[in-house]
């Protein structure tokens, strides 16, 4: 776990490679190496021990030539060496490793035997290839500079400046320089016409419960992120049962700008009903203001949803390692999977209800995922996503639509999950907990953080400098105080146009305001339409 960087062909100063991967040290603060091939390419390490504490050393070499670098968890690493593999011998325990020994096997067709999150490089001689995790869990970046030497980086800040175009590397996705770029996870829910399942209350569960399940193998301590939410609460009841019985007690943490901020509130309710070790974590406005460059610059966007969620979630991820706490659970990714977000309530059709979720879920590496990875990884804090496990999205997905958009509004919010959890006779969370109404993570650590959020921004920026954004920025040019000064600093961090393209803004369908915020929304128990409605961000 932890930061990768390749640079394929000859010519690059291996000192300033070194230089370039440490730009990405926080991503694995336990260790930082690299290896020089004979052709002059350079694999880059920064490794956090998470997986095999002792000999997981990275780069790898694989049993002749090739050697590869990885971020990320192969959860069926064990299975690949018992089956397909056995018949290799392995210098390490690491997950990482099956990687490079798949390669060897079977040439560029190994991704989708690989069940994890993750990026990589393998390089063997003059031949190599780079993958991304199906949905993208993992980031990914790949430029050009100007001697045509290609790069591969986890993060953006260490090739921006290197190279003369970049990009994000698409998950799904490997590539080659024979093949191009070749999608190899294709599944059958990126058709809408497929959500033809028929409701299973127990396979829903079932497969929740083993993607959790996978995501607690570590040689380290795992804790959750509750925010008391239903995600949140469902991975961490989850987790905490897999886990009775343990030593020590399952650590669960929340943040919120005081004791009465919604999330707190319920989490502290959620983590008394699961006896979590609860961390209530608070911060104030102006402390989230302070960071705001510092969190721009690690989480390498300008979304302003993600500004915004990502300032709570880099503190939360400070306090979670100084706890000692390595690896956290997260229920990222279920607002997608089932259409949870409000605006979803006024989808016009099934069919558009069916699209969105599957476009939501296909764009996550852009917005909360892209968020919620490097926000973490500041702090080399792995994180991990159960509602993104490639197998319970084939489940989860294909249910028939009409299923997951009940017509009264109270069952809307992730339905299927609330009915496959809550069982009377062995409840999950208490009903409250489990019923509880969608609140955005920017604003269940409080309300005043966006509305203080807002008012800071339009402290900063003036009524002239807004008015030149489009000047100032015509690529993708902001419309806000809030979004311009955001761009401002990204700006300042990564000035190349290729650095603004990268960007998505995430952006809520079929309301009113199209503002980020869950309180934008007419349905919301506490909305607040007017968020941000001078000068819409669109």
């Amino acid at each position: 776990m932890g930061g990768i960087l390749a640079v394929i062909g000859k010519g690059k100063d291996p000192q300033l490679v070194k230089e370039l991967s440490r730009r990405m040290s926080h991503r694995g603060a336990d260790d930082s190496d690299l290896h020089i091939m004979e052709n002059g390419s350079i694999l880059a390490s920064e490794r956090m021990f998470i997986m095999d504490l002792h000999s997981g050393k990275q780069p790898i070499q694989g049993s002749k030539n090739a050697w590869m670098v990885h971020n990320g968890e192969i959860y069926n690493h064990q299975k690949l060496r018992d089956g397909i593999l056995k018949h290799h011998t392995f210098k390490t325990k690491t997950d990482s490793e099956v990687i490079v020994h798949l390669y060897e096997e079977f040439g560029y067709d190994f991704c989708n035997l690989l069940d994890g999150d993750f990026a990589f490089v393998v390089v063997n001689g003059d031949d190599y290839i780079a993958g991304r995790d199906p949905v993208g869990v993992k980031p990914l970046y790949y430029g050009l500079d100007e001697r045509g030497r290609i790069y591969f980086s986890s993060e953006m800040k260490s090739i921006a400046d290197q190279c003369k175009s970049f990009s994000t590397f698409p998950p799904g996705h490997y590539y080659t320089a024979k093949t191009g770029f070749v999608k190899y996870y294709e599944p059958e829910y990126e058709e809408y016409e497929n959500a033809n399942q028929p409701l299973d209350l127990d396979l829903i569960r079932e497969s929740l419960i083993e993607a959790t399940r996978k995501r607690l193998m570590s040689d380290v301590p795992v804790g959750v992120l509750l925010s008391g939410g239903l995600d949140s609460s469902l991975t961490s009841a989850i987790a905490s049962r897999l886990l009775a019985g343990s030593k020590e007690k399952l650590h669960s943490f929340s943040i919120g700008l005081d004791a009465d901020s919604p999330d707190n509130i319920a989490a502290r309710k959620a983590a008394e009903f699961l006896g979590t070790q609860h961390h209530e974590i608070y911060f104030t406005v102006e402390e989230g203001v302070e960071i705001l460059e510092k969190l721009i610059y690690h989480i390498e966007t300008y979304d302003i949803i993600s500004v915004r969620s990502g300032v709570p979630m880099y503190l939360l991820a400070k306090a979670i390692r100084e706890k000692g706490i390595k690896v956290i659970l997260s229920g990222e990714g279920a607002d997608e999977v089932f259409g949870g977000h409000l605006y979803f309530r006024n989808a016009p059709s099934s069919e558009e209800f069916q699209k969105e979720t599957i476009e939501r879920v296909q764009k996550l590496f852009t917005a909360d995922i892209l968020r919620a990875d490097k926000s973490t990884m500041a702090h080399s804090l792995e994180l991990r996503v159960p509602f993104l496990d490639k197998d319970f999205l084939d489940v989860a997905i294909r249910i028939k639509t009409e299923e997951k958009q009940p017509k009264t509004y109270e069952a809307v919010e992730k339905y299927i999950l609330r009915k496959a959890f809550d069982t009377p006779e062995n409840p999950y969370l208490p009903s409250d907990i489990l019923w509880r109404q969608k609140e955005q993570f920017s604003d269940g650590v409080g309300y005043e953080w966006v509305n203080g959020l807002i008012e800071y921004c339009a402290a900063q920026v003036s009524d002239e400098q807004l008015a030149g954004a489009a000047v100032e920025f015509p690529y993708n040019s902001p419309t806000t105080k809030e979004a311009y000064l955001y761009r401002s600093i990204f700006h300042k961090h990564y000035p190349q146009v290729s650095s603004a393209q990268t960007v998505r803004k995430w952006i809520p369908k079929w309301q009113d305001n199209p503002d980020p915020s869950g309180r934008a929304n007419a349905a919301h128990l506490n909305a607040d339409v007017e968020i941000a409605k001078t000068g819409i961000e669109v």
